[in-house]
């Protein structure tokens, strides 16, 4: 295995174990406002692995490139690691506030600095900014479409989720935070 497959495969193991570490240690707590994840972080722990485990299995069995050369796999490797960092550094960010299940905290507060100047939901923006690497690091044009589309579809549920107890708890402040950014790409999306 060369150098870029070593890393690639770390980069998958360290994806996995932190969201793995996510998953057990960010829970919201007893007295927190519970009851409104309404099953997203379960379809988000369906779609997320069925896309990795569909894209690879579709990478090897399939020939669509979606570039020649080995440069994608440097792109997409690269986008694997920026996700996963910058994943962390903003999970980071937003400390106690942040719970794999859709959870109001008592004291919470909308966040509106830093990331979310611009985006309501950088962790989601950036966790697909992985599967995109994913789909680019396996150069097939139908490993991509799996990579990305069920991540994505299962965030855009969760964010309508969110937002709707977003509005329910924080009313006109958060949709008005809501105008004037976007969901996950700034200034587009």
């Amino acid at each position: 295995m060369n150098t870029l497959g070593i890393l690639f495969t770390v980069s998958m193991i360290a994806w996995f174990i932190s969201e793995f570490l996510y998953k057990n240690m960010l829970k919201s707590e007893k007295e927190d406002k519970k009851n409104q994840d309404k099953s997203t972080l379960n379809i988000l722990w369906v779609a997320i692995p069925f896309s990795i485990g569909a894209s690879v299995i579709i990478s090897y069995n399939t020939h669509f490139p979606i570039l020649k050369g080995n440069r994608i796999l440097y792109v997409g490797e690269f986008l694997i690691i920026l996700g996963i960092v910058f994943r962390f550094i903003i999970i980071r960010s937003l400390g106690k506030y942040f719970t794999v299940d859709v959870t109001i905290k008592q004291d919470h507060k909308i966040k509106k600095e830093g990331f979310y100047k611009y985006l309501r939901h950088p962790s989601y923006a950036f966790s697909l900014v992985t599967s995109l690497g994913l789909g680019l690091y396996l150069n097939n044009w139908l490993s991509l479409l799996f990579a990305f589309v069920p991540p994505f579809l299962a965030f855009a549920y969760r964010i309508k989720i969110e937002e709707q107890a977003l509005v329910e708890r924080f009313g006109n402040e958060y949709i008005e935070y809501r105008k004037k950014t976007k969901k996950l790409i700034p200034f587009i999306y």
